[in-house]
């Protein structure tokens, strides 16, 4: 955990950095421009000195140690003198901001209306300035809580922050830097997710929030503590701020927000096989026409979570099977390197009924890994087959279909096609694993995410086919905006002469607080076989399954939400002789235009 400390004013910069250093802090965070260089001017132009010398420290040093806070000043002003002399401080300390080379500049808004304010942001943004700008709000308002505050008058923070990143066009150098509030005015559970949708940089932590305990150690209550955790995960920084309390030291509180770190730091399956993919943009994999590499067959085989229940399914359906069939026929399509295969195995030798294994893999390459374990662990029980499951002819028809073809959304992968085609050697009254699965959609919101797509942009690709593509993603900085509902259905075997693998549907969510909607989310469920299922949709997520990351299907624009809005969206999967696509289209609560129309952005090949 990164943690600064707040030190307004220091007498001696260097010595000031010396001893937050010695004290464990990262960084210091002080004033861009000391106070002491008086710099009011109604008449004349602003001083040409400004401030204390950059050569007090090296530029290393500023670039890396110091964030700024630039002086209170309001350029949104009624009046008018103090409007335009706002405006020339503001725009000196910026530009010095740039000169020295801070990484980052604090600054305060003291009311809603900033337009002004994002003018000049805005302006600074679209030059190319290199540093951010952390906007310094309260987690809550405090007339949110004021006794003389009437209900007309209450205030939301995020209201304020929503309007100003609004008018800089969600520009990403422009974050946030949250004041934890005293523990009887804590955001709502609610509240609180949407701030972890949030582009929040820094969480400041006054000194007065901390208690002492029976060792004289300042800790913070667990109200405090909850919701650090909720930010652990998207890697926010601390800054202590205030006097220390009577008998304690900086030192201390620095300690004390390590050892949180780590005490509060969950440690489980999914944070190790996550790490260094969160809120990263992968496009979603194209096995049918682009053979898998050993990495990605490694990833998938770590997920043992999935392997456990595949190999239940396949135990229940061997169980099911009628006494009469003597050796029964499996064939494991798509079979990769082998897992399910040795799924297989095991469930025969749980059951112990001896069964016939087809390994069925069109990759030539996995299929050298396939003869190397036939020959060294599986013996003859098992046959391989390097040939497409679409067009495989095979000499005897199959009892239990297994497969493991299914995307982050299901059937993204074209698990429909695929098994539509390989059902053909399956017995009438035969077993699929997986018998079904679901898509589910949810709105959310994300400009963390809006502007990793924006500003990843690959140059063969215009802006607007780069938001008409879904990306897999593992998502951390962002906020879920209702729950997802079941969006499209398959099912296996399916034995309709005229089955179509084409679908459409319009679902209706409703919006639980002002928020910003960026997208949508897609997740899937599916039946192995009977009670046997897998699930990424985060309602009934399969515990410490890390093989899929949700998909996200993105808009052109953020969308403006007020509490009680409908979300509105059509969905359709569209296909023709080669290819598969989605379209998408926001219906409420303003209409979009269809995203992706003919899959001229993004489909999935069929051959």
């Amino acid at each position: 955990m990164s943690c600064g400390l707040q030190v307004d004013c220091p007498v001696n910069i260097q010595e000031c950095l010396l001893s937050a250093s010695n004290d464990g802090y990262h960084f210091i965070v002080t004033n861009t421009i000391h106070p002491n260089y008086t710099r009011f001017t109604l008449n004349k132009e602003l001083s040409k000195l400004i401030s204390r010398t950059d050569r007090i420290l090296t530029g290393n040093d500023w670039n890396r140690l110091i964030v700024g806070i630039l002086s209170r000043v309001n350029v949104d002003s009624e009046v008018k003198h103090i409007q335009e002399h706002s405006k020339k401080l503001l725009s000196q300390e910026l530009g010095f901001t740039s000169h020295l080379g801070l990484p980052a500049v604090m600054l305060n808004i003291h009311q809603r209306r900033n337009s002004n304010l994002a003018q000049i942001l805005y302006s600074k943004f679209i030059m190319g300035t290199n540093y951010q700008v952390w906007i310094t709000l309260p987690m809550v308002h405090p007339t949110q809580f004021s006794p003389i505050c009437t209900e007309n008058e209450r205030e939301d923070s995020w209201e304020w922050w929503n309007d100003l990143r609004r008018y800089c066009n969600f520009d990403k150098r422009l974050g946030l830097a949250l004041e934890m509030p005293e523990s009887e005015h804590m955001p709502t559970d609610l509240e609180l997710q949407r701030w972890a949708g949030e582009p929040v940089k820094a969480v400041i932590l006054p000194t007065h929030l901390f208690k002492l305990n029976q060792h004289k150690q300042p800790v913070l209550p667990r109200v405090h503590q909850d919701v650090i955790q909720k930010f652990l995960s998207i890697d926010v920084q601390y800054i202590i701020k205030g006097p220390v309390l009577d008998g304690t030291t900086y030192r201390q509180y620095n300690s004390y927000i390590h050892f949180l770190g780590k005490k509060l730091y969950q440690v489980s399956a999914m944070t190790e096989f996550v790490k260094g993919c969160e809120d990263y943009l992968q496009n979603p994999l194209q096995p049918l026409t682009e053979h898998l590499e050993t990495m990605i067959y490694e990833v998938f085989e770590r997920d043992q979570v999935k392997y456990v229940e595949y190999q239940r399914a396949i135990q229940k359906a061997l169980e099911d099977l009628s006494s009469d069939i003597e050796v029964p026929i499996i064939m494991v399509v798509g079979a990769g390197r082998g897992p399910l295969v040795q799924a297989t195995i095991n469930a025969s030798l749980i059951v112990q009924r001896k069964v016939k294994i087809y390994a069925v893999e069109k990759n030539p390459y996995a299929i050298n890994t396939l003869e190397d374990r036939v020959q060294n662990e599986w013996g003859n029980q098992v046959i391989l087959v390097n040939e497409d499951m679409r067009t495989y002819n095979p000499p005897e028809m199959a009892d239990i279909l297994v497969s493991e073809l299914l995307g982050s959304f299901g059937d993204n992968e074209l698990s429909p096609e695929c098994l539509d085609g390989a059902q053909r050697f399956l017995k009438l009254g035969g077993i699929s694993i997986p018998c079904s699965y679901s898509s589910f959609l949810a709105p959310f919101q994300s400009t963390k995410i809006f502007n990793e797509i924006r500003t990843n942009r690959p140059h063969d690709k215009t802006l607007e086919s780069v938001y008409e593509t879904p990306y897999v993603v593992h998502l951390v900085n962002y906020y879920q905006i209702a729950q997802s509902k079941e969006l499209f259905t398959f099912t296996h075997p399916n034995w309709d002469e005229n089955r179509t693998n084409e679908r459409y549907k319009s679902l209706t969510f409703t919006t639980p607080q002002n928020c910003v909607l960026t997208g949508f989310l897609g997740f899937f469920e599916t039946v192995l076989y009977k009670d046997v299922t897998l699930s990424i949709n985060p309602q009934t997520h399969s515990t410490n399954m890390v093989s899929w990351f949700p998909i996200v299907f993105p808009l052109h624009e953020p969308v403006q939400l007020h509490e009680g809005n409908t979300i509105q969206i059509s969905f359709w999967r569209s296909e023709s002789a080669d290819k598969v696509w989605y379209e998408w289209c926001l219906e409420a609560p303003v209409r979009g235009s269809i995203m992706n129309p003919n899959g001229r952005s993004y489909f999935i090949k069929k051959h």
